[in-house]
């Protein structure tokens, strides 16, 4: 049985998209909501397979919604909006489909049964997500998870540090740290998180702290409280 969530805050579209689901015996309903603040907690809570995901939203739109979701991102997300301008940015934050309002029972059961394969296919193999989506002006752009060098705090914001480059990223760093420790990303510092990849040394600095230098040049403190796990993992005697 796939688990379907309906994200729109027109109840009309939303009524349209369930009575569509109705004719199929495979899928469920787990809710409706009206906002992205709204759909965040609930697919947290439920964890839907599938998301039916309205582009323009009040405060927080579609793109918002799948940026503070991170790695939880459902296995298969089909946006539906009454403007195509949004297209490209849909498909590329790795959206299964793309409905234009108003859409008919043919396209949308098209739409379904892609996401039927998806989700088959998700659950036969799933895997973490190897990149972050990060909203900017204009669009979306997308991160490599391997290319990231360090991610530090910034308010209620994270800023990551990848090539030569930032990117500035709406999520907690406990969300990213948490999502990250399947590619090797530690935190050293309560603002700092670092790839492990990318440590070349870890040096004691002139008050006798501990300090890791990065192989972009880079270098962090490393709080007491982080130092002998850190040590550990990179193979470091404790001190």
């Amino acid at each position: 049985m796939i688990r379907a969530l309906i994200v729109d805050d027109e109840p009309l579209a939303r009524s349209s998209v369930s009575a569509e689901l109705r004719h199929d015996p495979d899928v469920t309903l787990v809710g409706e909501c009206g906002s992205g603040e709204a759909a965040l907690a609930q697919i947290r809570e439920s964890r839907p397979d599938l998301v039916f995901l309205d582009v323009e939203m009040p405060e927080c739109g579609g793109f918002d919604v799948l940026e503070m979701l991170g790695a939880e991102v459902p296995p298969a997300i089909i946006f539906i909006t009454a403007y195509d301008k949004y297209a490209i940015q849909a498909f590329e934050v790795g959206a299964l489909d793309y409905l234009l309002k108003p859409f008919d029972g043919a396209r949308f059961e098209l739409a379904l049964q892609r996401a039927k394969e998806r989700i088959s296919t998700y659950r036969a193999a799933p895997r973490a997500a190897d990149r972050l989506a990060i909203k900017s002006i204009g669009g979306v752009v997308f991160v490599k998870v391997a290319e990231i060098d360090w991610i530090e705090a910034e308010d209620y914001y994270a800023r990551l540090h990848a090539g030569g480059k930032t990117h500035l990223i709406r999520r907690s760093m406990a969300d990213l740290e948490k999502d990250l420790q399947s590619f090797s990303f530690r935190r050293v510092h309560r603002s700092t998180i670092v790839n492990l990849a990318r440590v070349r040394a870890i040096e004691i600095n002139e008050i006798g702290e501990y300090d890791v230098r990065l192989s972009d040049g880079s270098t962090h403190r490393v709080s007491r409280s982080h130092r002998r796990a850190l040590q550990a993992m990179l193979g470091e005697d404790s001190a």
